[in-house]
């Protein structure tokens, strides 16, 4: 019979958020809102209270802080959060014996009874109550006690019984001891700010020499570090800097057979210099690695690494660990295969060997190793192809220890795999972004990744392109084309990143008519750019990275407002920050091609706007200045201009 707990009372149902019925955490990040939504109620006529315990799992103490009723047994409450790290949260409802009592003394005493002894009921309660108070609230609550008990003003004695004195000191120190629990203890996984505002640049370190036909070094790397901070970026995305393998070593265009001179992909890692805990010997030692890391973050940048989990044929692993990869039946070691696409310089990793828990911790000393040597952030390649429980793993034995770091989910695959890897503790998670073109596939994809339980766990970093990736988008819209793409990345999601500098350039020309990938990439040949040169995109890029560190609307995902418009081929939507006082407006033109014009409408209530009332609206990409009344304004988007509005609300 224990186990029906025949004291306890309160029922506790339909606890949110939660995801998979509790068995993974939800995301917050430092002094981010967790609100908590349940139904608590119980049998009778009896009141019920409900109220939120949590607490740090560092913390023996746990936080209580009570819960509001809305309306039909609905309860809401909050706790924030202010030290990263796991939490832990839980749902606790009782029956509130005192006010139940208060609100029968009400009713006897408005109908005329004779409430004396419902006085006594009341002091009976507080002296329960003082039992567990201390010092001053103790002692009121034994005063109040007493007066009660021999109240000769009884009118004056019920209306204290019912003052907001009398029930805020009750509701503390009400007996709890018989509270009804939600049935399981849920979690919160509270990360930095960066987690949920950054502005990601990526950039091969091979090609940033200034010289023709030399291999960039990470001393070339720290010279451009002030231009890429000046851009705005605060992560600087670097692929894989290890020693790249010879044997089956791509060329130009991904040509099978390699000439002589050729660096190959930076993703076929090992060679005779070393694997996963090397450097490439043409780029600098680790020591120059570690300087670099330590100038970019003394100048607020953080350098994040490519983990990519496999080897080329000529990896230091595959002679020291042979169990660790596949081998055909022929003594060939199994490589990477897309059939019929075949990727003879890549071995995958066998995750089901039998010697597995050797090969976790190995891969999990990667991380640790350049973890030391300063590096927080981890963009992980093809994460959707190794186990799930791999990766839950390796993140929560990371994180426990090093609770600031980052890991971004590169998975371009279906969404029950996508979401898995974000529940399973990924950070943040590239997107459906890069192939959201319409206005109403990108509304669509919006509201699904912020109006519904997705927002709890995945956190959406937005590329418009990387190495891999040259979108349509971009091949067939030309300029204006990278223009708005990058405007709404930067704007649509708190987390956004690109790959330059062809970014910059509006490179887009594709290895073939209908292929997503670049002609001449730099995946398989060392370039040479000017860092330095203007252009009209790396102009926007600047303006549209400042608008982002200057207005706290933009610093977060969840807040986006669409509205209406009477043009399809315009995109309009809003946000505001949670005090109210930043609020803003986009509008963009998602026609590369033409000139777009119609009337917009401006969400004035979500805005704070009075009906009726003229405000004016600041273009913070240009500058220019408006007064409009009302709700329906006109616009005008050249995309020869510039093909999008950021619009600061003043009222």
């Amino acid at each position: 019979m224990q186990e029906f707990e025949g004291r306890k009372r309160a029922i506790i149902e339909h606890v949110k958020p939660q995801i998979n019925c509790g068995q993974f955490p939800i995301k917050r990040i430092v002094g981010e809102k967790v609100v908590v939504r349940a139904d608590v109620f119980g049998d009778g006529h009896d009141e019920v209270r409900a109220y939120i315990r949590y607490r740090h799992v560092n913390n023996a103490h746990w936080e209580e802080t009570p819960m509001t009723f809305l309306v039909n047994d609905h309860w809401e409450g909050s706790f924030t959060p202010d030290t990263p790290g796991m939490y832990e949260y839980r749902v606790h409802g009782w029956i509130d014996h005192f006010l139940t009592w208060q609100k029968g003394l009400k009713k006897k005493f408005d109908a005329g009874q004779d409430v004396q002894i419902e006085l006594v009921i009341g002091a009976q309660l507080m002296e329960e109550a003082a039992t567990r108070a201390e010092g001053q609230n103790k002692d009121d609550l034994f005063r109040w006690a007493h007066e009660f008990r021999n109240s000769s003003d009884v009118q004056a004695s019920v209306l204290h019984a019912l003052s907001e004195e009398v029930s805020s000191l009750m509701t503390v120190f009400g007996d709890k001891s018989e509270s009804g629990a939600y049935k399981r203890i849920l979690r919160v996984d509270v990360e930095r700010k960066k987690a949920a505002f950054s502005t990601w640049y990526e950039l091969f370190p091979r090609s940033t020499s200034q010289e023709p036909g030399k291999h960039g070094t990470f001393k070339d790397c720290e010279k451009l570090i002030p231009e890429i901070v000046r851009m705005g970026f605060d992560v600087l995305y670097l692929p894989p800097v290890h020693p790249i393998g010879r044997a089956f070593r791509k060329g130009k265009n991904n040509n099978v057979n390699s000439q002589p001179g050729e660096p190959g992909s930076p993703w076929a890692i090992g060679a005779d210099e070393g694997g996963h805990k090397s450097i490439h010997p043409e780029l600098g030692t680790i020591d120059d690695f570690v300087s670099f890391v330590s100038t970019a973050k003394e100048a607020g940048l953080e350098i994040a690494l490519d983990l990519a989990l496999q080897c080329s044929q000529d990896h230091p692993y595959v002679k020291s660990h042979p169990q660790w990869f596949k081998w055909r039946p022929d003594g060939t070691v199994q490589y990477a295969e897309n059939p019929p696409k075949k990727y003879q310089d890549v071995l995958p990793i066998n995750f089901e060997t039998h010697d597995w828990e050797n090969l976790w911790h190995e891969l999990k000393s990667i991380v640790d190793f350049w973890i030391d040597k300063g590096v927080n952030v981890f963009r992980v390649d093809n994460p959707h192809t190794k186990p799930f429980n791999f990766w839950e793993w390796l993140i929560r034995e990371v994180r426990s220890v090093h609770p600031d770091i980052i890991f971004l989910s590169e998975a371009f695959t279906r969404p029950r795999i996508m979401e898995r890897l974000a529940k399973i503790g990924f950070t943040q998670s590239y997107t459906y972004y890069t192939w959201r073109n319409s206005g109403y596939e990108l509304k669509q994809y919006l509201t699904e990744l912020t109006q519904t339980d997705m927002r709890e766990y995945f956190r959406p970093n937005f590329w418009p392109n990387t190495p891999d990736i040259l979108p349509h988008s971009l091949q067939q819209g030309g300029e204006a084309a990278f223009v708005s793409r990058l405007i709404m990345a930067a704007t649509l999601s708190s987390n956004y990143g690109l790959y330059g500098p062809v970014y910059e350039f509006a490179i887009n020309a594709p290895m073939a008519a209908g292929k997503e990938e670049y002609l001449d990439s730099e995946k398989y040949e060392i370039k040479q750019w000017d860092f330095y040169a203007h252009t009209k995109i790396k102009d926007v890029m600047y303006r549209i990275n400042r608008i982002r560190h200057e207005n706290p609307a933009l610093q977060t995902t969840w807040n986006i407002q669409f509205s209406d418009t009477d043009n399809e081929q315009i995109l309009c939507y809003a946000k505001k920050d949670d005090a109210g006082t930043n609020s803003l407006m986009m509008v963009v033109n998602i026609d590369p091609h033409h000139m777009q014009a119609g009337f917009i409408k401006v969400p004035i209530f979500y805005l704070g706007i009075s009906p009726g009332s003229s405000y004016k609206v600041i273009d913070l990409l240009t500058g220019s200045r408006y007064t409009w009344n009302n709700e329906w304004n006109y616009v005008e988007l050249h995309p020869t201009l510039i093909p999008a509005h950021v619009f600061k609300i003043e009222v």
